[in-house]
């Protein structure tokens, strides 16, 4: 299967309608985070549905079709590279996740790093060395962040919480909603495991995060507990 089949079958499903609904969603638009985006309105699963029938996909077609100016373009792309990483042995996962640093510039919306980090940069990273997430995490580039964070939800799904928590503490003064969003979801998710270990964070913080941030933490908090966080009773 080639490059030319895959972009053929990616277009046949667009929906124009539904793009221009995902346009305004994905915030498209002079000076926001996904200005000049193109997208193709088609729906997550039909592209899931697309990487499955093109898994093996070479990487030189995979290198041209992660850096598309079309959005489902890059997002199969990285649904056919999670599944590669799945499927290999250590050498090839190797392989796959240099690949996907090198190739990152595509990964530059929210949906395409949450749908590939943790599956790829946090599952090769697991139980190595973290300092690629720390650089990330200090960068000036806000998908680079967005990675940093979300490749540790791999991690706290193995109750391993030092390195978001870490993560979370050079980001809290942030100043974009997507890391705020993202920070607070994965305190949520080290919550969900060891509540004591997210309020012992939240303790020490809480006053001064961002207040999305904070939300977005404490969501599935008791009503009253939540409550009292926001209003700064604790």
């Amino acid at each position: 299967m080639s490059l030319l089949e895959i972009r053929k079958e990616i277009k046949k499903q667009a929906n124009p309608k539904q793009a221009v609904i995902l346009q305004r969603f994905f915030k498209t638009g002079k000076g926001e985070y996904g200005e000049g985006d193109i997208f193709y309105g088609i729906k997550v699963p039909v592209q899931r549905t697309i990487a499955k029938r093109f898994k093996d996909l070479a990487f030189e077609d995979l290198k041209v079709l992660i850096s598309a100016k079309v959005h489902e373009e890059r997002l199969v792309a990285a649904f056919i590279l999670v599944d590669q990483y799945k499927r290999s042995d250590e050498k090839k996962k190797k392989i796959v996740f240099d690949f996907y640093l090198k190739n990152r510039k595509g990964i530059n919306n929210w949906d395409l790093v949450d749908l590939s980090a943790p599956k790829i940069v946090g599952a090769y990273l697991i139980d190595k060395e973290k300092d690629l997430l720390y650089k990330f995490a200090v960068s000036k580039d806000l998908w680079e962040k967005r990675i940093a964070i979300i490749s540790t939800q791999t991690f706290i799904r193995e109750h391993f919480f030092e390195d978001t928590l870490n993560i979370s503490e050079i980001l809290l003064q942030d100043k974009h909603d997507l890391i705020h969003k993202a920070v607070g979801w994965m305190l949520r998710e080290v919550g969900n495991r060891d509540l004591e270990t997210e309020e012992e964070f939240l303790k020490k913080h809480y006053k001064t995060m961002p207040r999305t941030m904070l939300r977005y933490a404490i969501e599935k908090f008791p009503e009253q507990k939540r409550i009292a966080y926001l209003k700064g009773k604790i």
